[in-house]
């Protein structure tokens, strides 16, 4: 019986399109509230405008809620990238330079492009609005700018404190989960920057965004030594101040992509 349920376990992870998570709930509105403390006052008028009373924090997980309707199938891939293993910096920049496929790069300069047209529909600058809230978010999520052949970790097999799961899984909801936090509260806990971190970080062009998540994902996988590998409060303590550093640069960099469309 054991093993017939792990058997169903790693089934239903490898069926399901989990790649197309990232964060989970408590991540994006993490981002979402973080970002909306560095609105200026005329991008946040203009967002309201967009989006009346939902804030950015609840509007962050629309993209994901909105993969119940099949009619909205053709956004999955918008939500991650797939590079190879062993890329350096400048590999991974020329990769995006040239980068033609439907991922969250050329998705995400996409949205930017479209929402700062004057004549863009309400609705449809509603939609993008509230995905370029969640691939900004998505982004920062390490496994979601890694390997395809793994589904971004979703087929790499671990336990956290005994329970099965997989890296994907982990990054995205586990370990923030276990900080045991609502979003407002973990959003308080991390938001300390300084004038310099958000002018530094804003500055930064995207291909740096995804060279950093790159990176943290090659660094990631290569931990996984084993099959099942036991992971736990040590885990925890390794990596909690990077997964804050990657929840932070998220909502900073939003917020300075939403100034400049709107601001």
């Amino acid at each position: 019986m054991r093993v017939l349920t792990r058997i169903l376990f790693y089934f239903l992870l490898t069926y399901l399109p989990v790649q197309a998570l990232a964060w989970g709930q408590l991540g994006h509105r993490v981002v979402g509230q973080i970002a909306d403390s560095y609105l200026t006052a005329k991008a946040r008028k203009n967002i309201k405008a967009i989006l009346g009373y939902e804030s950015l924090a609840m509007g962050s997980n629309w993209a994901d809620f909105i993969k119940s309707d099949p009619n909205y199938k053709y956004l999955d891939t918008w939500h991650y990238i797939n590079l190879k293993d062993g890329l350096n910096k400048e590999e991974v920049k020329d990769f995006l330079e040239k980068d033609t496929l439907t991922d969250a790069y050329t998705k995400l300069n996409f949205l930017s492009t479209e929402l700062k047209k004057k004549e863009l529909a309400p609705d449809i600058k509603k939609m993008y609005l509230r995905l370029l809230i969640h691939i900004t978010g998505d982004v920062h999520q390490p496994m979601h700018v890694s390997r395809a052949e793994d589904l971004g970790g979703n087929r790499i097999y671990v336990q956290w404190f005994n329970e099965n799961t997989n890296l994907h899984r982990l990054w995205d909801d586990q370990l923030l989960a276990f900080q045991q936090l609502s979003y407002t509260e973990f959003a308080r806990a991390i938001n300390h920057t300084t004038k310099a971190d958000r002018k530094a970080w804003q500055e930064q062009p995207m291909t740096e965004w995804f060279w950093e998540s790159y990176s943290t994902s090659q660094k990631l996988y290569k931990e996984i030594t084993q099959p099942d590998q036991k992971l736990g409060f040590r885990y925890n303590f390794d990596h909690v101040d990077e997964l804050n550093q990657c929840l932070l640069k998220a909502g900073v960099r939003l917020a300075g992509l939403l100034n400049a469309i709107f601001g």
